[in-house]
């Protein structure tokens, strides 16, 4: 459950409670879910959430020469959108196309790979890797050269589906793309699927270590930025559990 979901039925119970013989109650209650109202929308509270997330991996360093493939991670592109208007809408992350197309351009003997179907419970014939495919090829990348995983409906199924699809062998490196934030979910799961993968964050959603304790002056931005927070960090804690992940928060490996 996101916050902002949370909230309002917080604030729809209050309500009920004041037309009963708890009003004192729900007026307590109406008070505490303003409260928490403003400390998600507004506090430092998102960034602290946020932030170590992803200063978790470091930007990707290139010194260590050429990749042989580039993994590109779903989750962009609204499918239900795309299928209803016939074309590609991309609701955030678009860094998740800009950063591949130009490593597709720096290292053109990569493999270029997106895995993503639809993460919809109810089966639909609409797949991000279709629509997100022509906004690769629009940015530079040839059709023949892509890639294209489209049955995984999670991140657990990301790394199991594309690992079956391309065969990585030994020695060979590859690059994960992904927002910042959900890198080290991404990381522990790749690990735990048994594909060495190697970081390339995009997408950062807060700045740098002095921006953690800033304020929100956009309450919207703030809910949102809450929203993703908690629910990564609730994935990660899912994912831990059901023995997806080998560790709570996954880092860079140890040399």
């Amino acid at each position: 459950m996101v916050p902002i979901n949370f909230l309002v039925e917080l604030g729809i119970i209050s309500v009920v409670l004041m037309a009963t013989r708890f009003a004192g109650l729900g007026r307590k209650l109406a008070a505490t879910t303003l409260i928490l109202l403003a400390l998600a929308a507004f506090s430092p509270l998102n960034n602290l959430l946020l932030y170590p997330l992803e200063a978790r991996f470091p930007a990707w360093d290139p010194s260590r020469g050429a990749p042989d493939g580039i993994i590109v991670l779903g989750g962009s592109v609204d499918t239900d959108l795309s299928a209803a208007h016939h074309t590609p809408v991309v609701l955030h992350a678009a860094d998740r196309f800009f950063a591949p197309a130009e490593l597709a351009r720096r290292y053109p003997n990569a493999r270029v790979v997106f895995t993503g179907g639809t993460s919809n419970l109810i089966s639909t014939d609409a797949k991000e890797a279709d629509y997100s495919a022509p906004i690769l090829e629009n940015l530079g990348i040839p059709k023949e050269r892509l890639i294209l995983e489209r049955d995984s409906r999670n991140t657990w199924e990301n790394a199991i589906f594309t690992k079956k699809l391309v065969a990585p062998k030994p020695g060979e490196r590859w690059l994960l793309v992904t927002s910042a934030f959900h890198m080290p979910r991404s990381m522990g799961i790749f690990r735990k699927a048994g594909f060495d993968v190697e970081a390339y964050p995009v997408d950062w959603r807060t700045g740098g270590p002095d921006d953690v304790l800033s304020f929100t002056n956009n309450g919207a931005d703030g809910l949102e930025r809450t929203n993703v927070a908690v629910r990564e960090w609730i994935g990660l804690v899912a994912y831990r559990l059901m023995g997806r992940t080998s560790e709570l928060l996954p880092g860079p490996a140890k040399d």
